[in-house]
């Protein structure tokens, strides 16, 4: 689409148990996807949309109204939506993609957008991850632990698998987190730096995941972008019709 803009979006956590008022956040994510209706022409959401989903085969995890109602008046509207699962929303597979005329994407991949190719992922599956992580990651990926997994009632996962996310987000200090997510900046970074050495074409790479907003600008390769999250600081990524990045905050209301 002419004269529209790219959006770039992640780490929403939709429906997490450890925010304070989680109907209010998804409130406020449904007026930017309106904010954005008619000037956007693509939007990537780079995983851990929704902090919890398991797609089963004939039902889906309830609530989420709002925001997927919007998803659908963008994509009737015209807007392509793609998808990048991320280790929250991993189990996320056909019943949106049909019901959304929406791409689902599993792990990184180089995407074309405003005339430039961009790596995108939601930062999980590149780069030197923990080893616990990657079991971790592993699992979730492997067909026949989904199959077992979706043989347990949703009464017994559904608490396990939020109680899990809300350990892991208050059972660390802010500043251990922060530590975290620049040490895996970093790795992002040097990940990026080597693929761009194999791959000279891509002109971005584009990271979700570690809850930092910024835009990395490395000696002698194109911009490493990281989209931040929207459990305090509302960031979101703008790539116009020039070609040129832009982090943006949406306004709380």
């Amino acid at each position: 689409m002419a004269g529209k803009n790219t959006y770039f979006i992640s780490d929403l956590h939709l429906g997490a148990k450890y925010m304070a008022d989680p109907l209010g956040q998804e409130r406020r994510v449904c007026r930017f996807l309106d904010s954005i209706r008619d000037d956007a022409a693509e939007l990537y959401l780079l995983g851990d949309i929704l902090d919890y989903w398991y797609e089963y085969k004939y039902v889906v995890p309830r609530g989420y109204i709002r925001f997927l109602g919007k998803l659908a008046e963008l994509s009737d509207a015209g807007v392509k939506l793609t998808w990048v699962t991320g280790n929250h929303d991993v189990w996320l597979f056909d019943y949106l993609r049909d019901q959304l005329s929406m791409t689902v994407l599993k792990g990184h991949t180089v995407v074309e957008t405003q005339g430039k190719r961009i790596l995108i992922s939601h930062g999980d599956d590149v780069g030197v991850q923990p080893v616990l992580y990657r079991i971790t990651r592993w699992c979730f990926y492997n067909k026949v632990c989904q199959w077992l997994y979706a043989s347990i009632h949703p009464r017994w996962t559904y608490p396990i698998a939020t109680g899990w996310s809300s350990n892991n987000r208050t059972g660390r200090s802010s500043e251990h987190q922060h530590d975290i997510a620049l040490n895996a900046a970093s790795r992002l970074v040097d990940f990026s730096r080597e693929y761009y050495a194999r791959h000279p074409e891509v002109q971005a790479f584009v990271y979700g995941h570690i809850h930092i907003a910024r835009i990395d600008r490395p000696d002698n390769m194109p911009p490493v972008i990281f989209l931040g999250e929207w459990i305090s600081a509302c960031s979101y990524l703008v790539l116009d019709t020039a070609g040129e990045f832009s982090l943006r905050y949406f306004e709380k209301q």
